[in-house]
């Protein structure tokens, strides 16, 4: 009885192998890709990394910095917010300066009234020496010589006093306004029409002229970064062609160029506007400063018509294939 029972396991143990190898033999069917890959659409073309941001007529986006360090009292404009040339943006903490400022104000004003004392004892004293002046030239018994020159002496030093009162509230006056020009610089403007793209501090933060720290990467960011405002009927793309693939870039009058947008099945033609005549380090992408690369990129600058339907945002990465016609 044991060895049947033993024989009986041994079969369903075989009939069991064989019906799991049939199982995990069948080959399972992939499902198909959520999108189509980037494909070549030019028989010669040439792939580069790009980047979408704010269409600007030249130069890149504006990353705004303060002129003087601080720390954030206020921000009045939100992202995506468009913006006038001269709108205060951000408003630094001006406390102690403000202070320093009322200061020099009244040493202003108080130098101001030492001029008015100054004057009006001057013009006391020039009376004086007016009236014994006439007094000696009708009869020169009537006033003596020591005391005409003494009164003469009086309103000399009255005449310096007076001076050094005007120079004293010219400095003061000079101070108080160069104090008012330095709060000017606590409060950041925009320098022209545009759009805030973003704004990378807060309330309480410190900025400097080096940027904002950011705790997630550890790198100095601009507090804001705007872009202009002809950028509202087109969006441009900024490509990157590796050195070694620049020599097969056609000319300018016949580049073209398509862009595909990752994660989707979207493809759209770009517009050649210019191109940077200056290969530089491959770091922009990985936003990474400090990285030691050996590849180097030849920026290369497209735009295209802002779509309706489609979500794009400055800071997205594409695919860009470039050929000729």
């Amino acid at each position: 009885m044991r060895n049947k029972l033993l024989v009986a396991l041994a079969i369903i143990g075989i009939l069991a192998g064989f019906v799991s190898a049939y199982m995990y033999g069948i080959k399972q069917k992939p499902l198909p890709p959520a999108f189509n890959p980037a494909s070549n659409p030019y028989e010669k073309g040439i792939y580069a990394n790009g980047i979408i941001e704010s269409y600007q007529t030249s130069g890149q986006n504006i990353n705004i910095y303060p002129e003087v360090p601080g720390t954030v009292a206020r921000i009045m404009i939100s992202e995506g917010q468009h913006v006038r040339a001269g709108l205060p943006l951000l408003m630094l903490d001006d406390s102690v300066q403000r202070a320093a400022a009322n200061q020099l104000n009244a040493q202003a004003e108080s130098a101001k009234e030492q001029i008015a004392l100054a004057k009006a004892n001057l013009k006391t004293l020039q009376d004086v020496l007016d009236k014994q002046q006439k007094s000696y030239d009708l009869d020169p018994r009537s006033v003596s010589k020591d005391t005409l020159d003494t009164a003469q002496n009086a309103v000399n030093v009255g005449k310096e006093n007076f001076e050094v009162a005007q120079k004293q509230y010219e400095a003061a006056w000079k101070a108080y306004l160069a104090s008012n020009a330095l709060l000017l610089k606590y409060v950041i403007k925009a320098p022209s029409d545009g759009v805030a793209l973003s704004i990378n501090t807060v309330v309480g933060s410190y900025i400097s002229s080096q940027g904002s720290y950011d705790s997630y990467t550890g790198n100095l960011e601009p507090p804001l970064v705007m872009g202009m405002a002809n950028s509202q009927d087109y969006i441009g793309v900024r490509c990157y062609v590796d050195e070694i693939l620049i020599h097969r870039l056609p000319q300018s009058s016949k580049m073209r160029a398509r862009m595909s947008i990752r994660g989707t099945n979207i493809n759209i033609p770009l517009e050649f506007v210019r191109e940077q005549p200056y290969v530089k380090p491959k770091i922009e992408l990985s936003n990474q400063r400090t990285e030691r690369v050996d590849v180097r990129v030849l920026p290369i600058i497209f735009r295209f018509a802002k779509q309706k339907d489609i979500a794009l945002y400055p800071g997205q990465l594409v695919d860009v294939y470039i050929g000729d016609d």
